[in-house]
């Protein structure tokens, strides 16, 4: 038998018992995708909350305002009058309000809580501009400067943007991990592995078939992610260079096999590989940016996440699936990844045995 139909038919073999496998198929393909669905679903058309504002009172300066402003107003903030002074600054201060204005004669005053940084810096610099912009409009001058300001996004840009390529890198990275390990120290433990050393197909055409059926896992994981997150309910949209999210998809798998396979080649038991991948995947997923925006997190928590090949992953296809940049955006990540592959293969390597004792 040749080479290439030893591949061909361990390939076959490896993939009818992956599909006939339940449970890998389930945690595989539709535990990630189930995922996809509830943050799909609830995320998934979010947008930018409103600033909640109370208007204490009459204010004739924010009520002008919001009546010139119209809708670019109610974008951005929502106001609800009351004449309850202390009920108003009791709500600010148990943040159900973001700030409460009150007028007094030409100043408006704005009480807010130091509590929420982020909530009481918007609230203050959209009632300095509001404030800026009565003063103008008093005194009849128009600016000497003015600013235009335009979103470097395409409109559509939705959570959905950012759920897809993340949640589906974190079950390539869960797969190849799970997968690789599982399968080295399952395959080593029964002398499987003693027995393919033994046969006439030469080991890397074993190996390289467990890749190839892994790689074919993946790239059906990925047609199966975009078409669901494409539905009118989840409203993904591909724009620019999104191809590139399939070499992506290859460079991220090769990555994790090989972490996998380094596991795999150190670990003596299923139970040790079990606890060993668990404890590298899901500390990964939630400091790799798979649930969460790296953008927002504190500075040191992004420089931890530069240490996690997941990271790259979901940055690089978060560029060309969600933000829609160019081919080359995710070629730094691919490097990294094939780099990743390529170490870990090698120290893979150097740790295998082809018996447990």
């Amino acid at each position: 038998m040749s080479t290439f139909e030893s591949f061909k038919s361990l390939s076959r073999a490896m993939f009818l018992g992956f599909k006939r496998d339940r449970t890998a198929l389930f945690f595989t393909v539709l535990f990630p995708l189930m995922f996809l669905v509830i943050f799909g679903g609830v995320f998934g058309h979010q947008t930018t909350s409103k600033v909640e504002v109370l208007e204490v009172g009459t204010s004739p300066i924010l009520e002008g305002a919001v009546t010139h402003g119209g809708d670019e107003v109610g974008k951005v903030m929502k106001v609800t009058k009351t004449s309850d002074r202390a009920g108003a600054l009791r709500k600010v201060e148990k943040g159900d309000a973001a700030a409460a204005v009150e007028q007094r004669g030409n100043q408006l005053v704005v009480h807010y809580s130091a509590a929420d940084q982020v909530k009481s810096g918007t609230v203050q610099g959209l009632m300095n501009s509001i404030v800026q912009a009565a003063n103008q409009s008093a005194t009849g001058k128009p600016p000497a400067y003015t600013m235009a300001a335009q979103q470097v996004e395409d409109d559509s840009l939705k959570a959905i943007q950012f759920f897809t390529p993340s949640l589906l890198g974190w079950a390539l990275a869960s797969a190849g991990v799970f997968g690789a390990s599982q399968t080295l120290v399952t395959w080593r433990t029964k002398g499987i592995l003693r027995r393919l050393q033994l046969s006439p197909a030469p080991i890397p055409t074993v190996f390289a078939a467990r890749v190839a059926v892994s790689l074919a896992v993946a790239l059906v994981q990925f047609a199966l992610f975009v078409i669901v997150a494409q539905l009118p309910m989840f409203g993904l949209q591909l724009s620019g260079a999104w191809w590139m999210a399939i070499p992506m998809v290859i460079a991220g798998v090769l990555a994790f096999l090989s972490i996998g396979m380094l596991v795999g080649a150190w670990a003596k038991t299923q139970e040790t590989a079990q606890a060993v991948t668990q404890l590298i995947v899901l500390p990964m997923a939630f400091l790799g940016g798979s649930f969460f925006p790296l953008d927002s997190s504190p500075g040191w928590l992004k420089t931890l996440s530069y240490i996690f090949p997941l990271r790259y992953l979901n940055e690089g296809m978060l560029n060309v699936m969600g933000r829609g940049l160019g081919p080359t955006s995710a070629l730094p990540q691919i490097g990294v990844l094939v780099g990743v592959a390529v170490v870990g293969a090698l120290i893979a390597v150097r740790l295998f045995r082809w018996d447990a004792t």
